[in-house]
């Protein structure tokens, strides 16, 4: 009696949705009981191999060996794992599952195993490397298949943006930079953790003096107004993009995978923009005319080497009326190697037209810089008494740089109808000054940012359970015009947009934005840490 009491009032609430939910479940555990007698696992691996479809993939091999640079005897990184849940498998049970063989990586450095920069059989072919063509892309072909595992006692990241000043030992398990840049306060162990204390190679004294004393030596650069996007090349820790995000200005950090162990590493736990890139033989992944200002100090990379060509690789990404900002002993030194280095700058940078703005020594830092601009017009080119180097050609020149070769000549300037980028934050929203002039192309523009802006709103936010305050860094795969970067710009995040290849190029306007981002083949595994 009293159940049919209950069925009336509930007929009366209209609750059908819980008398629904009710009768399925119901239904559930009857087809249970008839079809399932024997209590079994009921997420047995077995259970699931009638459902699942062959593998279109080729039979996975071995991957190939991951050398350490001395070539050291292979390991078993899962040895240690005595009275842990077995990874391999875990894994096998998954394979079934899913009909695709995986393995963990279980070579000596699988931990921080990036396929097309640590293929040690082709660097070891290599016929020279005098222009750094070691620490360029080498990938390996079949690509590797295994999964890398994760350091012994890793732990969830510390959150942003505590991050910045101190990331967990065991996270990134390489002390080897605290003894090697110990007079230089880059990095120090305290207890289970690595500390950042903002020095640096130039910035013994802190990164935020150095910073506000290029600021005071040259006022137009406006941090974070008129210069927001910056490439900081041989960047250390990053402590000096880390401090720029104060302050509005998103930075670049890029280096390559050498004897500064674990650099881009560092940067990236500790929630910086950064990525592993050399100035070797090839372009760097950015498009023509990007990068607002360009800094140095002390990056080890020989400007005038070969014709001049990395310094006109800076000169192809550099904004014109941009900044390149080099910090070096050359510039305040006057022993005969230093003395040497900048009479070769001076040439060369006389022979593509920069300007020499500043010419100072900081006392905050006990460092001198030189702050130089690339010009706007072309004019300085055509009335040069050699035509060395030459300007490029004028044809159908791609803007994608993905495996092209350094160029030894000067990409035309736009002249006096250039136009700079809005004022940050105006920049972000307004039409990109690259933006192609195709019918139609503001128009997508436009509906692009409305589109992101409202799917990221309704439902990135709110409706796919992810915890946004624990997100630091996010890819972009297929980035477009930079909408959903943009979307996401009032949160404690960076976005790195990538565009791919094979897609309409539209990265320039993605700089224009104020917002970083790369080129990159999806066929390829990308340059950074696991």
């Amino acid at each position: 009696m009293a159940e049919s009491t209950q069925t009336q009032t509930l007929l009366k609430q209209r609750n059908y949705p819980l008398i629904f939910t009710f009768s399925l479940l119901l239904i559930f555990v009857t087809f249970l009981l008839i079809y399932n007698p024997q209590p079994q696992n009921p997420i047995a691996t077995s259970d699931f191999s009638d459902f699942t479809r062959p593998s279109t993939f080729p039979p996975v091999s071995s991957p190939s060996r991951i050398l350490s640079n001395n070539d050291s005897a292979v390991t078993d990184i899962s040895d240690d794992n005595s009275g842990t849940v077995d990874d391999d498998s875990a894994i096998e049970n998954r394979d079934l599952a899913v009909g695709v063989k995986w393995e963990l990586c279980k070579e000596l450095g699988a931990v921080d195993y990036i396929p097309c920069l640590d293929n040690w059989n082709a660097i070891g072919k290599l016929r020279s490397r005098r222009h750094m063509e070691h620490r360029e892309r080498h990938c390996p072909v079949p690509s590797p298949r295994c999964l890398v595992p994760l350091p012994k006692g890793y732990r969830t990241p510390v959150l942003w943006p505590k991050s910045r000043d101190m990331i967990w030992y065991n996270n990134v398990p390489h002390p080897k930079l605290v003894e090697y840049k110990k007079d230089q306060n880059w990095v120090v162990k305290s207890s289970d953790y690595f500390v950042f204390p903002g020095g640096g190679t130039q910035f013994k004294n802190g990164v935020n003096r150095y910073i506000d004393s290029i600021q005071k030596c040259l006022p137009v650069i406006e941090w974070g107004k008129k210069t927001r996007v910056m490439l900081d090349v041989g960047c250390g820790v990053a402590s000096f993009g880390g401090s720029l995000l104060d302050r509005n200005v998103i930075t670049m950090s890029f280096a390559p995978k050498d004897s500064h162990e674990a650099q881009i590493q560092f940067a990236l736990e500790r929630g910086i923009p950064a990525m592993l890139s050399v100035i070797g033989t090839q372009k760097l992944t950015f498009p023509d005319n990007s990068y607002d200002l360009i800094h140095c100090a002390r990056c080890r990379v020989h400007w005038d080497a070969d014709g001049g060509k990395p310094l006109m690789e800076l000169n192809r990404i550099l904004r014109p009326g941009g900044y390149f900002i080099w910090s070096a002993t050359p510039v305040y030194r006057s022993d005969e190697r230093d003395k040497e280095v900048w009479k070769s700058m001076v040439a060369l940078t006389e022979a593509i037209c920069w300007k020499a703005v500043v010419k100072t020594f900081l006392d905050s830092s006990k460092v001198g810089v030189v702050i130089y601009q690339k010009l706007v017009s072309s004019s300085c080119y055509v009335n040069r008494r050699e035509n060395n180097p030459p300007l490029c050609g004028s044809g159908n020149r791609p803007n994608n740089s993905w495996y092209v070769p350094l160029e030894s000549c000067l990409i035309p300037l736009p002249g006096d109808s250039y136009k700079w980028p809005s004022p940050w934050p105006d920049r972000l929203i307004d039409i990109p000054p690259t933006l192609s002039t195709e019918r139609n192309a503001e128009e997508t523009f436009k509906g692009d940012t409305k589109h992101w802006s409202a799917l990221v709103s309704e439902v990135y936010l709110g409706s796919v359970g992810i915890n946004w305050s624990t997100v630091r860094n996010v890819m972009d795969m297929n980035a477009g015009y930079g909408g959903f970067a943009t979307a996401l710009i009032n949160l404690p995040l960076w976005v790195m947009n990538v565009v791919p290849i094979h897609e309409p190029d539209t990265l320039s306007a993605i700089f224009d934005r104020g917002l970083i981002g790369v080129y990159h083949d999806w066929c390829e595994s990308f340059n950074t840490y696991p």
